[in-house]
């Protein structure tokens, strides 16, 4: 089998994390070799940690991307699961590995501060966390993403994410 990336992304709250375990259990049960890199539990794994500001910000992403890079050259298929709120670290996620295959998770921020049960929006709103992406730093939308999922449980693009890997030989 051939490895691959698959890049999810979106607002806090999205549903990221939710889609990449999704996508990582049934690859898993069709026997492909993955590894979720889910942003949060990575900055947990660093250290010193990773901050949050836009130069911390860059290079955690060039990490998460030469990682998943890494992995897909060795026959995974890796899934990150990341804010990735700029499109330089998307954009740089795809120079690691131009056959990237990028999924935007696309929820209004409304939603996204109704089921957030880290409170990340009323800190943000009080002050809090300055930078959380779409409140206090920009999110800026992709113009071309491969596929636009309308939430993490979404089963026509977990679906469509299967076909696609089937057809490179990574799934």
């Amino acid at each position: 089998m051939s490895g691959a990336v698959v890049w999810i992304f979106g607002l806090p709250s999205a549903g990221k994390s939710t889609l990449a375990g999704i996508l990582a259990g049934l690859l898993g049960a069709g026997g492909a070799a993955v590894l979720l890199l889910d942003g949060d539990e990575v900055r947990l794994a660093l250290d010193p940690a990773p901050g949050f500001d836009e130069a911390s910000r860059a290079a955690f992403y060039r990490t998460l991307a030469g990682l998943a890079a890494l992995a897909a050259r060795q026959g995974i298929v890796a899934i990150v699961a990341a804010t990735s709120n700029r499109r330089v670290h998307r954009e740089e996620a795809r120079n690691r590995w131009p056959d990237l295959l990028e999924i935007f998770v696309d929820v209004p921020i409304e939603e996204c501060e109704r089921r957030d049960t880290k409170g990340l929006y009323a800190k943000a709103r009080r002050g809090e966390a300055p930078s959380l992406p779409g409140v206090g730093d920009p999110f800026e939308r992709p113009e071309r993403p491969d596929l636009r999922a309308a939430g993490g449980d979404d089963p026509v693009v977990a679906a469509e994410v299967l076909r696609r890997l089937r057809a490179i030989g990574a799934a």
